[in-house]
């Protein structure tokens, strides 16, 4: 940890008036400060900018994100000044290095681009457009000097509403016509056409479980363990998993390749878990987990206080 982020991070804590998740003895034993190997905290330029509001630029957080004194940035894909399905053309690649400059002058690492796609396409010529647009993303990775992106499977479709699915706890009915089997084949075809590119450019897939077919720990390790490559994982968002949460991430972990860690300071955007990170981090640890470890806050209160309290409560956990 750098000598920034302890000065921030223990005032942070000073003022916060103890703030941090089940610090207490008794909610999951963790190891001793300096034990875990490896983990170092980022900062999703998702935690800026929630979809209602103005894009937060990715330069804005990246400032940030050096003030707060962490290693490294997941930027969301559709926050960037990028058209988010157009090809990747010279002015793309252009603005892409910029980024990658801003980050090196403000001594971050890229550690993770959020894209977002659906492979749940009964349809093959929309399935094959999902996977050009993930190759696309592969390289946009690529070009940034970023090891890996996050992917989705993607979900049916039937509940059109973002809003109503959150009400529904993510559930959606199959499509008409069609059996989850069928979800599964055609994500797994779909996944399985953007490895070689994967391979080629250096970038890990994290799959995350995200609402469609990984909604569940069972529906993501289907998918994963239908894989025989070193270039996919398991991408663990510890909001998402609405039942059961501790079980769930145990049974992932042993696959998570890049984690992003939910916090929800003023109450979440659509729901709000009370998550017990020194747990968390003593699952992660037990699985040989040494990756980043993402902020993601998701709560309403206004991230220039938000921030620092999650960032502090994540760093209380992973040590």
């Amino acid at each position: 940890m750098t000598s920034s982020r302890r000065t921030f991070l223990s005032t942070a804590l000073a003022t916060s008036g103890g703030f941090a998740l089940g610090t207490s003895p008794t909610s999951g034993a963790v190891p001793a400060a300096g034990s875990r190997r490896g983990t170092r905290l980022a900062l999703a330029t998702y935690s800026y900018w929630h979809f209602k509001t103005a894009k937060v630029p990715i330069e804005t957080v990246m400032d940030r994100a050096a003030e707060l004194g962490v290693a490294g940035v997941d930027i969301l894909h559709r926050q960037m000044d990028l058209e988010e399905r157009a090809p990747l053309d010279t002015a793309g690649r252009a603005y892409l290095r910029k980024l990658k400059r801003h980050a090196f002058l403000n001594g971050l690492e890229i550690c993770c681009v959020s894209t977002h796609q659906s492979f749940v396409k009964p349809d093959p010529v929309e399935l094959a457009t999902e996977v050009a647009h993930t190759e696309k993303c592969i390289e946009l990775a690529y070009e940034l000097g970023c090891p890996s992106i996050r992917v989705n499977t993607g979900r049916w479709g039937t509940t059109k509403s973002f809003d109503a699915l959150m009400a529904n706890r993510g559930i959606e009915p199959v499509l008409h016509g069609h059996t989850e089997d069928e979800g599964f084949k055609w994500c797994l075809d779909g996944l399985s056409r953007c490895l070689p590119k994967a391979e080629q450019c250096g970038v890990v897939l994290g799959l995350e479980n995200h609402w469609g077919l990984a909604r569940t720990a069972a529906g993501l390790l289907r998918l994963l363990n239908g894989f025989d490559s070193p270039w996919i994982g398991a991408l663990m968002d510890t909001g998402n998993f609405l039942e059961h949460p501790y079980e769930q991430l145990e049974a992932i972990a042993p696959k998570t390749v890049y984690v992003q860690a939910k916090t929800y300071q003023g109450g979440g955007e659509w729901y709000t878990l009370d998550l017990d990170y020194p747990r968390i981090a003593s699952i992660l640890d037990r699985a040989g987990y040494r990756g980043w470890v993402a902020l993601e806050m998701e709560g309403k209160e206004d991230p220039a206080t938000a921030v620092p309290k999650a960032l502090a409560t994540l760093d209380a956990a992973f040590g």
